[in-house]
């Protein structure tokens, strides 16, 4: 009767333990990237009255007579499934879909968390919102190169950030002249170039029809030539001679002089009205930072003033091998242990990671349905283990009552 008492305390004690756990989870119902966790429970030590007996001539096999004593907390795992995104529409925001964890560090440890709620603290830095961390991944260089190959560095977004500018080196034209119109008849356009300083520099390029198939063009800064040059096209109506010219200048801004290509490569004559105009051009202007996104991969994309965008970093995701084996830390924050293996850093879908959701959160994935009806088969199991309990006083009270 006393192995029936002890037997129904451990049944109440780690009851109580799965309780905990259930009510955990509830609680975090609404808790950014939690993770539930059930109690799997295990028998505890059996008393061995009598061992087994291999069967002999003479006689058949016995079996070994053992009573239970208890019952223990075998484990208590976290479920590492796939929550529901709810989508914030801030653009720090991130949602792991798949496997996989963020880093977070302070500059001493490494921590990693499926909350992806990312704010920007008054330096630009990416820090995770709960604890105060910050965000972890590879910076880029001033040219917008990643090393993914390189350690892991806090990421940070350079609010008010300049790009210098560039000269332009290429300027490549489309569009049609008139191949209708008249020896001497004129098509202008107007272009816009960039110094060494970022000074939009206009240009005035000029096309007079000289020819049955050929055109001159004249490039004019500020009312001088420039540059000069012919263009000719086959019968067909596409460019024979002339598809490329280079001039030079001194645009006379304090910037270097200008060293530019014309493309008329593109160039076609067919019947019907000019249109030649500038397709494209490879310089700019200075640009500040005015905005950014987070892709798919981690990859952070500046959005500058002038149009250009570069990459300003990436955000790392890491996988362990036993994720059930890490350290809860607090915060929504896991920490490495001896049994969830070295993490395994890499970028976002890639080695088996998930991807990144940016402007989503991923929410708790606890169960209410399934936690509830834990809940009552925990507190039935904590029932049956107090009457296991009573009953076994009884049955003592019983026995002390003989000797009356």
């Amino acid at each position: 009767m006393l192995r029936s008492l002890f037997a129904g305390v451990s049944g109440l004690r780690n009851h109580q333990v799965r309780m905990d756990v259930i009510g955990n989870n509830i609680a975090n119902v609404n808790t950014v990237g939690f993770k539930a966790s059930r109690v799997n429970f295990a028998e505890m030590l059996s008393q061995t009255i009598r061992g087994a007996q291999a069967p002999s001539e003479a006689r058949g096999g016995t079996n070994a007579v053992q009573v239970g004593l208890g019952v223990q907390v075998g484990s208590v795992d976290t479920l590492f499934t796939q929550g529901n995104l709810q989508y914030t529409g801030n653009l720090t925001d991130l949602a792991i879909q798949g496997d996989g964890f963020l880093v977070v560090g302070d500059g001493l440890r490494q921590f990693y968390t499926r909350d992806g709620a990312i704010v920007l603290d008054s330096q630009g830095a990416l820090v995770h919102a709960s604890s105060g961390m910050r965000l972890m991944g590879w910076p880029a260089d001033a040219a917008g190169a990643v090393d993914t190959a390189g350690p892991l560095a806090p990421l940070t977004i350079p609010v008010g950030s300049q790009i210098p500018p560039r000269a332009t080196t290429l300027a490549q034209f489309g569009g049609n002249l008139n191949a209708g119109a008249a020896v001497g008849e004129r098509w202008t356009t107007t272009v816009t170039v960039f110094d060494s300083l970022g000074n939009p520099l206009e240009l005035l390029v000029e096309f007079e029809k000289t020819g049955t198939n050929a055109w001159d063009w004249t490039a004019r800064y500020q009312g001088s030539d420039v540059g000069t040059g012919v263009v000719t096209f086959l019968d067909s109506g596409v460019v024979d001679t002339g598809g490329t010219a280079s001039l030079s200048f001194d645009p006379g801004t304090g910037a270097a002089p200008l060293g530019l290509t014309l493309d008329f490569a593109a160039l076609t004559q067919y019947g019907g009205a000019s249109t030649v105009a500038l397709r494209s051009q490879d310089g700019y202007a200075t640009g500040s930072l005015e905005s950014f996104s987070i892709d798919g991969n981690g990859v952070i994309t500046g959005l500058y003033s002038n149009g250009r965008t570069q990459t300003i970093g990436q955000v790392a995701l890491v996988l362990f091998t036993n994720p059930g084996g890490l350290m809860k830390a607090g915060s929504n924050l896991y920490a490495e242990s001896s049994n969830s293996g070295p993490a395994a850093v890499g970028e976002a879908g890639t080695g088996g990671r998930g991807s990144l959701t940016a402007g989503a959160l991923e929410m708790s994935n606890v169960d209410l349905a399934q936690e509830f009806t834990n809940m009552i088969t925990a507190q039935r199991g904590f029932q049956a283990n107090a009457r296991v309990i009573t009953t076994s006083d009884e049955l003592l009270q019983e026995l002390i009552s003989l000797r009356r």
